[in-house]
């Protein structure tokens, strides 16, 4: 038996995090998880998406808009296989990263599935056996799942959830993806920018349903554009695997039958709390069974503590590192803050790129406040019209009274790298008069946010 002052259950962004902010603080502490270290983010998810992404700019570039660069290829060959081996180099050499982390700071690192025994006790079940850890605090911090409607049965070849997309070396000639959220819209941008065919199809009625009402539509006009088939507001009703693929029934006002060769179901997640022994030492779950958890990430039993998607929160990994270091130094009892989650940033690597933070246009107004809008063309910026990559726009929210930031929405190039800018005066209550007032170099993509911010109060220079 081994004692600790804490254990953390999950080696995700959010559970790593946490114990190294743990084990600075003076915590003897521990890690289990039962696959790997990183978690989804680092090995199946935020990080080797992106190397896909970069090498389908890349394949996009060559294939679509060589000539306008002055590019001519005869016998232009693109090998998927290559940019999935290249993703999977970068996922190996920061997982080894985390690693080397855990060995600086003194974390030891338990593989096998992790049960809490009791409040203050957990058995790990490895190759080598079962082990039991005991800790002043615990830790959940687990993540969440791919849901998947049980009548649809996910065989890795035909069906898929990101997890096979993201690993299988062959690039599919004809896809549907269920489903236009983040993982959606990425996965259309890579296999399209390959030459897949590919249909988006999705329930509600806009492409990125939990961002700004115009997002959705702007996006879908670029991806119209690019020759992928947008669906929103159509329901797949069913799917049959057949010999050459599967057979997808979708219903709405374009109802059709498609046979595609695979199928990418990308609908949503639940929470990984099944057999981690939460019910019998009396951690409370939400009504949609999340652990549910008050500022400080402490869930109702003392001593245990969640953090990450399982809390469901705001499943991004972001969050959950936040969560982790504020969960390590409540626990070790030292000065700490707290998370707004309206106001955490919220990023989408599709083409173009989705960033916003805060409150929507309609839910400000909902809220009661007076709005004022402003915005900003990236057509009308000299270094997007440079990077001839200017679709989309700046949005920033105010309150008109105050000038206070309520939130932004933007969609254009790489615009998930302006967000800091906008998070940060927001955090420390800067107004928009303030931003636009900050002289931003030239010629460069931030000045779409300061000529926004002049929008906003009423003196926009460029436009």
């Amino acid at each position: 038996m081994s004692n600790y002052d804490l254990i953390v259950i999950g080696a995700g962004p959010a559970g790593y995090v946490c114990a190294i902010r743990a084990s600075q603080l003076g915590q003897k502490t521990a890690i289990v998880d039962k696959e790997w270290l990183g978690g989804v983010c680092l090995n199946v998810g935020c990080i080797p998406s992106k190397s896909l992404l970069k090498n389908a700019e890349v394949a996009y570039t060559l294939r679509k808009r060589g000539k306008e660069f002055g590019f001519k290829f005869e016998n232009l060959e693109l090998d998927y296989s290559a940019a999935v081996k290249r993703s999977r180099q970068v996922s190996k050499r920061l997982t080894r990263g985390v690693g080397f982390l855990m060995k600086k700071n003194n974390i030891d690192v338990h593989m096998g599935t992790a049960r809490l025994t009791a409040r203050d006790s957990v058995e790990v079940t490895g190759e080598e056996g079962v082990t039991t850890l005991t800790a002043k605090n615990i830790v959940i911090a687990t993540g969440a799942s791919v849901a998947v409607p049980p009548v649809w049965e996910i065989d890795g070849k035909r069906i898929l959830t990101y997890r096979e997309a993201i690993l299988q070396s062959k690039q599919p000639e004809s896809v549907v993806i269920i489903g236009a959220g983040a993982i959606g819209v990425e996965f259309a941008t890579i296999w399209n920018s390959y030459g897949t065919e590919v249909t988006l199809v999705e329930m509600l009625d806009r492409l990125l349903p939990n961002e700004d009402e115009e997002v959705g539509g702007e996006l879908q006009k670029a991806f119209a554009k690019e020759g992928i088939t947008c669906l929103p507001a159509h329901r797949v009703e069913s799917l049959e695997t057949t010999p050459k693929g599967v057979k997808v029934a979708i219903s709405g006002e374009k109802a059709q039958t498609l046979e595609v060769e695979q199928v990418l179901v990308a609908t949503g997640f639940k929470p990984n709390t099944q057999g981690l022994g939460l019910e019998e030492t009396g951690v409370a779950l939400t009504e949609n069974g999340m652990v549910a958890i008050d500022e400080r990430m402490a869930t109702n039993v003392p001593g245990i503590w969640a953090i990450g998607d399982v809390t469901g929160k705001l499943m991004l990994a972001h969050v959950g590192s936040a969560q982790g270091i504020i969960c390590a130094e409540n626990i070790a009892g030292v000065e700490t803050v707290t998370l707004d989650y309206a106001m955490m940033p919220r990023a989408t690597y599709c083409h173009p790129q989705v960033a916003s933070f805060g409150l929507t246009e309609a839910q400000a107004r909902q809220r009661g406040h007076e709005v004022r809008v402003g915005r900003f063309p990236f057509q009308a910026n000299g270094k997007a019209l440079g990077l001839g990559d200017y679709a989309g726009w700046v949005k920033i929210i105010t309150d008109a009274r105050y000038g206070e930031l309520l939130g932004a929405h933007m969609i254009g190039p790489e615009v998930t790298e302006l967000l800091p800018e906008l998070t940060i005066a927001q955090m420390m209550e800067l107004t928009a008069e303030e931003i636009a007032r900050n002289v931003h170099a030239h010629p460069s993509l931030s000045e779409v946010l300061m000529e926004a911010a002049h929008a906003a109060v009423g003196h926009a220079i460029h436009i």
